[in-house]
């Protein structure tokens, strides 16, 4: 169960679809706002700081990638992206980069929406609790794994250190922070601080290494897994300690 929900947002110009999907929330107690444009959206923003904002990308004479822009300019609030189907895929990676929390493509079903809504607000509930503690302290637990920033150890399942190179453990740090969150490569790089004079194939050579510390079948992976035309998810659940 998540702590105060806040309230969120919806931006879409679809009005039978923005009702839908606010009367679906609200029926799974998370208030929501609706707004259709950019003034409507900024009005919102002038009140209460929302807990995150669903905001579709194809907004007619509004564009949906500006106006995300302007929010993570003023904001670090949660975004979801709505977008349509492949050919909107470089708007979904611009997006990312941008630092959308995650993206979900039309059409879509409500009940898939509210689990990546709780989703994305239990990560960020998570990183409050986890940043609130001293930063060389604690770590991050993942299938019997654990991650201990103090001295940047991995442990295994049977509580033998495995080590790591720094870009190993910048990487796999990145990774535990935004767990089952597609993350770009240019994230990814950036996270790492190589991206300045290393072209971005370098990030995939990374992984495969890192995939080799974790993954039980390295070229099968299920622990990193390639998102296709975006970067990689870490997809197993985390827990901060």
């Amino acid at each position: 169960m998540l702590a105060d929900v806040g309230h969120i947002i919806v931006v879409d110009d679809d009005t039978t679809l923005r009702q839908m999907v606010i009367k679906y929330l609200e029926e799974h107690n998370v208030p929501s706002k609706a707004a259709s444009t950019r003034a409507e959206l900024h009005r919102h923003l002038e009140g209460a700081q929302p807990s995150l904002i669903i905001l579709d990308l194809q907004l007619g004479k509004d564009d949906g990638l500006d106006m995300l822009r302007e929010i993570r300019a003023q904001s670090d609030v949660p975004v979801i992206i709505t977008t349509g189907h492949r050919p909107d895929e470089i708007d979904r990676i611009v997006g990312l980069e941008l630092g959308a929390d995650d993206y979900i493509i039309k059409p879509f079903s409500l009940r898939e929406l509210l689990a990546r809504v709780r989703a994305v607000l239990r990560r960020q509930e998570m990183g409050r609790a986890a940043r609130a503690r001293d930063p060389e302290r604690g770590g991050y637990r993942f299938n019997g794994w654990k991650l201990e920033r103090r001295g940047r150890r991995l442990l295994d399942e049977k509580n033998e250190q495995v080590p790591l190179s720094k870009g190993e453990y910048a990487l796999l740090l990145a990774f535990l922070e935004a767990p089952q969150r597609p993350l770009t490569r240019e994230h990814l790089l950036q996270a790492t601080r190589v991206h300045e004079d290393i072209f971005d194939r370098s990030i995939d050579v990374q992984v495969l290494r890192l995939r080799r510390k974790l993954e039980t079948d390295p070229s099968a992976p299920r622990i990193i897994q390639t998102e296709r035309g975006v970067g990689y998810v870490f997809t197993l659940p985390v827990e901060p300690f």
